[in-house]
């Protein structure tokens, strides 16, 4: 119960709040009011029965210990009933039930008191007829079914008011707690809106200076500081990638330039390969900053990814035989811009070309409302102990685990940067995926799990 009133919206639990503690109040007042009636119903009762016993008392006439009956009716209450008891023998006795009868007659015996008589709804008073020397002892019964019809309708009705006014309670709290309310839903609204389309915008706190528009100003201010850390940022990611591009071109040319011109020097040939590795990394951790901070739903062929990220892994050993399959028939299409599909792939490629002994396959599958890209390689494999180590960013990770030629790092790892695999893992992330290496004996195999369209 605890823990699904937490998991209930503010809403859900203030209307809650006001419907437990209206139905204790009311409740409360219910009580008391049929216990405070029930009380005086009970009190007039026994007047009534006091006050039919001293007319009749004063109506009789007592000589010495003789009781002598009014020669007049005494006009007595019809809803009453009268007994006179002398020496333990009914002078008098109404026509009534047995078991009125044999309680007054017992009642007689130990007067003065009262008595209830529960089958018959009645209730019995007995006085003497004098206090110093009693002559004999009347007994009054009082119909009690007025009292308990009265008392019965009390309640009833008391219970219906108090549901009525329950319900009132309950419908004018909801419509204030929504009145209340609404402006935080809108600004919930309109800030799931803005952070998909438009983070410029900014909350209208309105001329109301209560808690609600104070909240607002406080999140226009937080909303402020957010959009200048992200413009700052991607100011400061645009001039680096426009800072880093323009040598890394320069770079890329001279280097193209000099192997044209049959300059055979290892050097140019390292520089070329570090500057395309370089290009590649920038490309990527571009497309992940446009993923991340601008989302747009997308299409791609997942086949056709896959086969434009082999041909741009391949040129390190083209030996290798690298194979691309998917299903038959229909295109998988998956949720993700081509380009940051290429992307992802690329790291797992490039890792499994160098280190496979003879082929990498590719196989893309369909997998409920998702696409899965598997890339197996021959080669040694990733010992179980570096699994989670693989993925981690720096240089030179996992190279202890894998003796000799066969070592196995990141892509970039041979060249220090170490951002290949965790790149990948990153890029998977940011489109709403994710990485895995699979556990196995022969060989390596990754599988990429992308959102479908």
């Amino acid at each position: 119960m605890t823990a699904l009133w937490r998991r209930a919206s503010l809403r859900t639990r203030l209307l809650g709040s006001v419907a437990v503690g209206t139905v204790l109040a009311l409740g409360g007042l219910v009580l008391a009011f049929n216990l405070v009636l029930a009380s005086r119903l009970d009190a007039d009762a026994n007047s009534l029965a006091r006050a039919q016993a001293a007319a009749q008392v004063s109506a009789l006439q007592v000589k010495g210990r003789q009781v002598r009956l009014p020669d007049a009716p005494d006009g007595r209450n019809p809803d009453s009933e009268i007994w006179v008891f002398q020496a333990g023998s009914a002078l008098e006795r109404p026509r009534t039930s047995t078991a009125n009868d044999r309680a007054a007659a017992q009642l007689a015996l130990r007067a003065p008191g009262f008595s209830d008589v529960d089958s018959t709804e009645t209730r019995l008073y007995a006085v003497p007829v004098a206090l110093t020397r009693p002559a004999g002892v009347v007994v009054v019964g009082v119909n009690l079914g007025a009292y308990e019809e009265t008392r019965h309708t009390a309640l009833v009705a008391s219970v219906i008011l108090a549901g009525c006014i329950g319900l009132l309670v309950l419908v004018a709290a909801r419509w204030l707690i929504g009145r209340a309310l609404d402006p935080v839903a809108t600004m919930t609204r309109q800030a799931s809106q803005w952070s998909e389309h438009d983070l410029d915008r900014r909350f209208s706190p309105g001329q109301a200076q209560d808690e609600i528009a104070q909240l607002a100003t406080t999140l226009n201010g937080l909303l402020e500081r957010l959009g200048a850390s992200l413009r700052h940022e991607q100011r400061l990611s645009a001039e680096i990638s426009h800072e880093l591009r323009t040598p890394l071109a320069g770079v890329i040319a001279e280097a193209q330039f000099a192997q044209r011109h049959g300059v055979e020097d290892q050097t140019l040939t390292r520089i070329l390969e570090r500057s395309q590795e370089l290009r590649r990394t920038l490309d990527a951790l571009m497309a992940a900053a446009r993923a991340e901070y601008s989302p747009r739903i997308a299409r791609a062929d997942a086949v056709a990814c896959a086969q434009a990220a082999v041909a741009q892994s391949v040129g390190m050993r083209s030996e290798l035989t690298v194979s691309v399959a998917g299903p038959p028939g229909e295109p998988v299409m998956v949720g993700v811009e081509p380009e940051l599909v290429q992307r992802i792939l690329a790291p797992l490629l490039e890792n499994a070309v160098r280190h496979a002994a003879s082929n990498v396959a590719v196989t893309v599958r369909r997998e409920e409302d998702a696409v899965v890209f598997a890339v197996k390689d021959d080669g040694p494999g990733v010992p179980a102990d570096e699994r989670d180590a693989i993925f981690a960013p720096g240089p030179g990770k996992g190279e202890p685990a894998i003796a000799g030629a066969a070592t196995r790092g990141t892509v970039m790892q041979s060249s220090g940067a170490g951002l290949g695999l965790a790149l990948c893992r990153r890029l998977a992330t940011t489109a709403g995926g994710e990485v895995r290496l699979e556990p196995g004996d022969a060989g390596a195999r990754f599988t990429v799990r992308l959102p479908g369209p």
